[in-house]
């Protein structure tokens, strides 16, 4: 007999992006070497054999949109997570490899120093595989002429922005909400042709900015400053105009390929779907908080609401339905977690840095937005059973490593090629019902938005490059700080989108 593998996964239901079928797979040098029929495997020479007992074996998690360690962007607000934490609790939700932000101070005019600071934090310390979007503020001409070292050298093909009409941008980030991140039109569309000219996917935030400030003088002028009152300073029709506007930007610049991120708005997805199918080469993100949440949890006694405070705010249990039917249809190309904790309880760095004496329920305004969910995404989507096996692999894994770049190291079951990253799930019943508390979860903040959900299934192990690094019965987790290694990424595969681009022509101003 030859060699024994390192592992041996037995007796599961394998899904990808395309198929179902029951195979063993078996793993050697941080691969995956051989899919074999179910159970041809089970007395084959391994250092370690799991049983799967009939459970669905899938790639990896991949969540593309978390952040973890930044600089204060909310008033005094600071993320509860560090890379340690974060990716500690991304594996514990099936998770193998995230993709945070490497954000540029607005007086720096060099991105490539604020990718080193990031790679600092990170380094040693996580326990998944990681990447970096490049999260711009300050698109000087150094910065610009920097974007071609990113994608070639340095395995960073996606950028963030913010636009003061709230069209952020993400994987060329542009942000069109946050005053501290926010790009002027004519900066953003520097940014996005220089993301062209080096195949570098743009990702917006669109929510018009302007109309959200002046909403918001006219909600404290009127003393509404509670919670519940975020959701009426964002109104849908903020994210649906910004979305267009988006999009509109886009095909000036000769239909550069983008990202509408944390969509909530079902008017949004419509001209999302409009361009689609007109052949822009436009891409949607969504986020379980736009599944689960309602505005009505907003509007919860005291400061309460403030837990789920984020932009844009979840809408009404119609508006889940459309965000559902988006995922089927193939509007969203993706579901991320959107993972920004900050701490509940924590009047310095957290929630409650809004709240005076004066203000007992806080400001709105000054309430730091965003929510923990990095563990809690792959848990919830797949208990909620509204997707099919394969549509679930391909929005929470596959087209993540397409679209950013990592595919098909990461993101399919390919022996030879893709590196063994596994979530492994229960057996339909086995777990039985469980219910989401903050204290089962791995994060570093003291509250989950989904306190008291219940859910039917939860990843009983997660699989790093052929590693246990998550086995829920026994030990939780077993993996280490510093096994995640940083992973250089190619520019996006997904649908041709660059081999397009290319034929379409480069930004031509004698054709306007």
């Amino acid at each position: 007999m030859g060699e024994p593998y390192d592992l041996v996964v037995t007796n599961g239901v394998c899904v990808t992006a395309s198929d179902v079928a029951a195979f063993d797979v078996a793993v050697k040098g941080e691969k995956i070497v051989l899919l074999a029929p179910s159970g041809t495997l089970r007395n084959a020479k391994a250092q370690r054999m799991i049983d799967a007992e009939g459970g669905c074996v899938m790639p990896g998690g991949i969540d593309c949109h978390v952040h973890l360690q930044e600089p204060t962007m909310f008033g005094e607000g600071l993320s509860a997570d560090s890379y340690e934490t974060g990716t500690r609790s991304a594996i514990a939700g099936g998770n193998t490899t995230i993709v945070a932000f490497a954000p540029q101070q607005k007086h720096l005019d060099s991105v490539l120093q604020a990718l080193e600071t990031t790679h600092q934090l990170a380094k040693d310390n996580c326990y998944c595989d990681y990447g970096f979007h490049l999260l711009v503020s300050n698109p000087c001409a150094k910065a610009l002429s920097e974007f071609k070292q990113l994608a070639v050298h340095e395995g960073i093909t996606s950028l963030k922005m913010v636009h003061p009409y709230r069209i952020a941008v993400l994987t060329s980030s542009s942000y069109m909400t946050y005053t501290a991140l926010q790009l002027r039109d004519d900066q953003i569309l520097s940014v996005l042709l220089a993301a062209r000219q080096s195949h570098i996917l743009t990702m917006i935030h669109a929510e018009n900015g302007d109309v959200l400030n002046w909403l918001t003088d006219q909600l404290e002028a009127a003393n509404l400053f509670a919670p519940k009152y975020h959701s009426n300073s964002r109104p849908p029709v903020l994210e649906s105009e910004a979305t267009n506007r988006a999009i509109a930007l886009s095909s000036l610049i000769a239909n550069t390929p983008i990202l509408l991120v944390h969509v909530s708005d079902p008017e949004a997805a419509l001209r999302i779907r409009k361009a689609q199918t007109a052949g822009q080469p436009i891409f949607a993100e969504t986020c379980p908080q736009y599944l689960f949440l309602t505005r009505e949890d907003l509007d919860k006694p005291g400061f309460e609401g403030a837990k789920c405070v984020c932009s844009p705010p979840p809408r009404n249990r119609e508006d889940q339905l459309a965000i559902w039917r988006g995922i089927k249809n193939g509007t969203f190309t993706v579901l991320s977690s959107d993972h920004c904790p900050f701490r509940f309880d924590d009047a310095k760095t957290g929630k409650k840095t809004c709240i005076t004496h004066e203000h007992p329920v806080g400001k709105f305004k000054y309430i730091p937005n965003g929510l923990p969910g990095i563990e809690t995404r792959l848990p919830l989507v797949f208990g909620a059973k509204k997707l099919a096996l394969t549509k679930f692999v391909e929005v929470t894994s596959t087209n993540a490593a397409k679209l950013y770049g990592l595919y098909p190291q990461k993101g399919s079951m390919i022996p030879g090629v893709s590196d063994a990253d596994l979530v492994v799930f229960y057996p339909e019943g086995k777990l039985g019902k469980t219910t989401v508390t903050n204290s089962m979860l791995h994060h570093d903040c003291d509250y989950t938005p989904y306190e008291g959900r219940s859910v039917d299934n939860w990843p009983r192990y997660t699989i790093l490059r052929g590693s246990v690094v998550w086995d829920r019965d026994n030990g939780g987790i077993v993996g280490s700080k510093g096994y995640g290694k940083f992973v250089k990424r190619g520019k996006s595969s997904l649908a041709g989108i660059w081999e397009t681009a290319e034929e379409d022509g480069a930004f031509d101003l004698e054709a306007l």
